[in-house]
C-alpha cells in the first residue's frame, strides 16, 4: 500500500516538473475556483428556503408596506423581492399569514383573489382542477365582454355548485357582473345589448340560467330587470313605428312623383301632403293545409303524365247491423201491482213492430301540412295624398313671327291650365299608386295649381335680353366692319389710280422733253454743231436703243414683262 501511494506521489511530482508556470497557475486556479463553489454550495444549501406570501406581485407600495407591518406585528420575518413578491420562511406561516391578513382585511379588493392557487406542484386535487377551470370561464367571458364597444371593463363572479347526485338537490349556477360603460354608450339604455351581454354569459357557462344572472354598472343599476325597461322598450317602439311611417312615406312619394313627373315635367308637379297611419301588429296565424296522397310520381321524361293521386286512404272502419222484430216488452210493477207504464206506451205493448239499425264507421287517412308564420307586424290603416299641379306657360309670338314683348321689355306669355279630364287620369294614378281603399278611409286630392313662377320668368326674360343685346352688338360690329372694309377697298382703288395717272402723267412729261431734246439734237446736227451730252444722257440713249431692238427682236418677251407690270401695279 506505501509502495501504490509512493508510486502516486512520484508520478505527480514527474508531471508537477514538466508543467510549465501557465499550467500551474490554470491548475491553481481550477482548485481555487472549487473549493469557492462547494462553500457556497454549502452555504445556500444550509439556508432556509423561502415561499411567497401570494402568488401575485404587490405594485401599490402603501399596501404591501401594511403587509409588512402586519407580518412584523405577528413575529414573521419577510422579504421583498424586485418584482414586488412577499416571501415568508415556510408554507405553514405562508397559509397561518394569509389567512389573517384577508381577516384583517389588508388584503384589498385589488389583489386576485383565484392567485393563491398558482403554485408549481407535482400534483392538482378536484378542487384545484375546478378552481382552474372556474377563472379560465371567468378570464374568457370578461375578455369577451370588454371586447365589446360599449363596456370599458367588466368584472364577474362565478359561482359553480358541487354536483349532487339528484337533480332536485343540484343548486343552478349563478353569475354577478359589473360592467362600466364606455363614455357615450347607450348599453345602459339598451335592451338588446344588455340581452346580448345575457347571452354571451349563458352560453360561456353550462346550466346557467338567465335568470340567475345579475348584471349591474358601477352606480348599482340592475340593467337586465327588463321589467324596468318597458318605458324604453315603448320609446324604442314609438321610434320603429316612426321609422317605418318615414320609409313609407318616402316610397310612396318617390313612386307618384316618378310617375306624374315623366307625364308632366320635374316642375310642375309638387306633393303637398302625405299622410300614412300605421297600426302594428303581433299576431301567428297557423293554417293547416290537406292535400291528395301521391300513389304514383309523374315520370318528367315521357310527354304525358302517369301522376296517380287519391284524396284519402281507409285506415280502418267499423260496421254494426242491429234488427228486431215483435212485440215489445213494458216491465210491470211487484205481483199485485200496477205497473208504472205510461198509458201512451200501455196501450202499445202488444203491438207487433219491426226495427233495423245499421252503422258504419270509416276513419281515413289524408296528407295534412301545418304551417305556422308571424303575420305582417304593421299594417296601413289609412292613407292620404295631396298632390298639386301646374299649368304651362307659353310665349305669345306676333305675326312676323317673333316673340311677343310687352312694354315693360319681358316676354309676353300665355298661361294654360290643366284640364279636368288630365286631373281625373292623375287621380286615378296616385290612388292606384297607393293602393287606394275607400273602405279604410283613403283620401286622394288631385288638384290644379299655378305655381309662383316669377323668378323663373325673370331669369328667362334676363336671359332673352341678353342675348338680344348680344346679337345686336354683333349685328352693329359686323356692319361697322363691313363699312371698314368697302372704305378699305375704295381707298386702296382710288390710291392705285392717282398714282397711275401721276406716274402717265410723268411718263408724257418725260417724252415731251426727249422729244425736245431729240429734236434739238437734230437741229443741231443739222447745222454742223457739236453738241455735247451728258453720261447719264448717253447711257439712258443707249437703253432706250436697246429696249427698241430688244421690242423689235422678241416682242412676245416685251409684252409678257409689260403684262406683269400691270398686273403687280
Amino acid at each position: 500500500m506505501n509502495d501504490f501511494f509512493k508510486r502516486i506521489i512520484e508520478q505527480l511530482s514527474t508531471f508537477w516538473t514538466k508543467w510549465s508556470v501557465v499550467q500551474k497557475a490554470i491548475f491553481f486556479a481550477i482548485v481555487a475556483v472549487s473549493i469557492l463553489g462547494l462553500v457556497m454550495l454549502v452555504r445556500f444549501s444550509a439556508s432556509p428556503s423561502m415561499v411567497r406570501l401570494i402568488n401575485s406581485p404587490f405594485t401599490d407600495l402603501e399596501q404591501r408596506d401594511k403587509i409588512i407591518v402586519s407580518l412584523s406585528e405577528q413575529n414573521v420575518g419577510s422579504k421583498v423581492t424586485a418584482e414586488g413578491y412577499i416571501l415568508v420562511d415556510d408554507e405553514n406561516t405562508a397559509k397561518k399569514m394569509r389567512s389573517i391578513l384577508i381577516r384583517d382585511g389588508v388584503i384589498t379588493a385589488d389583489t386576485d383573489p383565484w392567485a393563491l392557487f398558482d403554485k408549481d406542484r407535482w400534483t392538482l386535487t378536484d378542487f384545484e382542477r375546478n378552481v382552474n377551470l372556474r377563472r379560465a370561464i371567468i378570464g374568457t367571458v370578461e375578455q369577451h365582454i370588454e371586447a365589446l364597444d360599449d363596456v370599458d371593463s367588466a368584472k364577474i363572479t362565478l359561482v359553480m355548485p358541487e354536483k349532487e347526485l339528484f337533480v332536485e338537490s343540484q343548486d343552478p349556477p349563478t353569475a354577478s357582473v359589473i360592467i362600466t360603460p364606455r363614455p357615450g354608450s347607450d348599453i345602459s339604455t339598451n335592451r338588446k345589448k344588455v340581452e346580448g351581454v345575457v347571452k354571451l354569459i349563458q352560453f360561456a357557462v353550462q346550466g346557467l340560467l338567465p335568470e340567475n344572472i345579475t348584471i349591474m354598472d358601477y352606480s348599482g343599476n340592475v340593467l337586465n330587470d327588463f321589467a324596468g325597461l318597458e318605458q324604453v322598450d315603448r320609446l324604442v317602439l314609438t321610434e320603429r313605428m316612426l321609422n317605418q311611417k318615414r320609409r313609407l312615406e318616402a316610397q310612396y312619394t318617390g313612386t307618384i312623383l316618378g310617375s306624374l313627373r315623366n307625364i308632366y315635367s320635374t316642375k310642375r308637379v309638387e306633393i303637398l301632403n302625405i299622410e300614412i297611419d300605421l297600426e302594428f301588429i303581433n299576431k301567428q296565424i297557423e293554417t293547416e293545409e290537406h292535400f291528395p296522397i301521391t300513389m304514383k310520381e309523374d315520370d318528367p321524361n315521357t310527354p304525358y303524365s302517369e301522376y296517380e293521386g287519391v284524396p284519402s286512404i281507409l285506415e280502418s272502419s267499423q260496421a254494426e247491423n242491429e234488427s228486431f222484430e215483435g212485440t215489445g216488452f213494458n216491465p210491470e210493477g211487484p205481483p199485485g201491482q200496477e205497473g208504472q207504464t205510461p198509458p201512451a206506451y200501455k196501450d202499445l205493448s202488444s203491438l207487433v213492430g219491426k226495427y233495423e239499425k245499421d252503422n258504419e264507421i270509416q276513419n281515413f287517412v289524408v296528407n295534412t301540412r301545418n304551417i305556422s308564420e308571424d303575420s305582417n307586424p304593421f299594417k296601413i290603416s289609412r292613407i292620404s295624398v295631396a298632390v298639386a299641379i301646374d299649368g304651362i306657360w307659353k310665349r305669345k309670338y306676333g305675326d312676323n313671327g317673333k316673340i311677343a314683348i310687352t312694354p315693360e321689355g319681358s316676354i309676353e306669355r300665355i298661361y294654360v291650365p290643366v284640364s279636368d279630364e288630365d286631373l281625373k287620369k292623375s287621380r286615378d294614378l296616385v290612388a292606384t299608386a297607393v293602393g287606394y281603399d275607400k273602405g279604410r278611409g283613403d283620401e286622394v286630392t288631385v288638384s290644379h295649381i299655378p305655381f309662383d313662377r316669377t323668378s323663373e320668368h325673370e331669369a328667362e326674360d334676363a336671359e332673352y335680353r341678353r342675348r338680344e343685346q348680344i346679337q345686336q352688338t354683333i349685328l352693329f360690329s359686323l356692319i361697322g366692319l363691313a363699312i371698314f372694309v368697302v372704305a378699305a377697298v375704295i381707298f386702296r382703288i382710288v390710291s392705285k389710280e392717282m398714282e397711275r395717272r401721276r406716274r402717265l402723267r410723268e411718263e408724257e412729261l418725260s417724252r415731251q422733253h426727249q422729244a425736245m431734246r431729240e429734236a434739238a439734237l437734230r437741229s443741231a446736227e443739222e447745222e454742223g454743231i457739236d453738241v455735247e451730252m451728258s453720261v447719264q444722257e448717253r447711257a439712258r440713249i443707249e437703253m432706250q436703243e436697246n429696249a427698241i431692238n430688244m421690242a423689235r427682236e422678241h416682242p412676245e418677251d416685251v409684252a409678257q414683262l409689260i403684262r406683269t407690270w400691270l398686273a403687280e401695279e
